[in-house]
């Protein structure tokens, strides 16, 4: 299947992205995928690709743009040393606001494709990307229709960037997966940001996996097959239900 290599210009400089596309003839609608903090690597590529499969256009932007080049991280080996000292200065150089700005960007480029079809757009983001996406359809809230978190973490924080603080002006329909015991989204968060989705009248669906954090993504040491399975299946019925069309 078609794999390009684009560059887009954000109010912040030039960001590396890839744009994965089905086979056979577009236009397509287009879906925003927002990674996690392992940065670009082949597995995730490889899941760009499967929602691009199922019949999207998806735009996988590398957030770490700001901080320069940096070399393929491998989660295995990241997590065997300190996970800090290595993932914090490339976090350091995004965040969810900064994720939203240049989502401005990213939505001026996917209206100038020619194979991207009308104007709603589906985010998802894993770990780091999920409070991302979430920020993101908001802040453009008359764009995104749909929106996913897998093992969102700090969704809910005292923050002033926190994704909760923005609930209110989403229109898009979210689900939320997390896992049992995450540490970066506990019980107490998980309420906190749900109490925020009611009180704005959200559509949204919010599920516990019986997994640990990141089960989602295949390079993970905690990836679960199974459940990663189940998540794909909620992912693709979400976007089946609201982007096509």
């Amino acid at each position: 299947m078609p794999h390009e290599r684009v560059t887009i210009r954000t109010r912040d400089g030039e960001c590396p992205a890839n744009i994965m596309t089905p086979a056979g003839e577009g236009p397509w609608s287009p879906v925003i995928f927002f990674m996690d903090a392992g940065g670009i690597r082949p597995a995730v590529l490889e899941m760009a690709q499967r929602v691009a499969n199922a019949g999207y256009v998806v735009l996988l932007p590398d957030l770490f743009y700001r901080y320069g080049p940096y070399e393929t991280l491998v989660p295995e080996e990241v997590f065997k040393g300190d996970v800090r000292a290595i993932l914090g200065p490339l976090m350091a150089t995004t965040g969810n606001d900064k994720a939203a700005n240049d989502t401005e960007a990213f939505l001026a480029y996917l209206d100038a494709r020619s194979d991207v079809t009308g104007a709603k757009v589906g985010a998802i983001g894993f770990c780091m990307g999920g409070g991302m996406a979430i920020t993101a359809a908001a802040t453009y809230s008359d764009r995104f229709v749909t929106v996913a978190s897998f093992h969102g973490g700090n969704l809910a924080t005292d923050a002033p960037t926190s994704p909760h603080l923005l609930v209110s002006n989403l229109k898009a329909a979210v689900y939320l997966a997390s896992a049992e015991n995450d540490d970066s989204y506990p019980p107490a968060m998980a309420k906190r940001l749900e109490k925020a989705f009611v009180e704005a009248g959200v559509n949204y669906r919010a599920e516990i996996y019986t997994a640990a954090h990141g089960w989602m993504v295949p390079d993970f040491p905690v990836y679960d097959h199974a459940a990663a399975e189940r998540g794909w299946e909620a992912l693709f019925a979400l976007l089946n239900q609201n982007l096509r069309g």
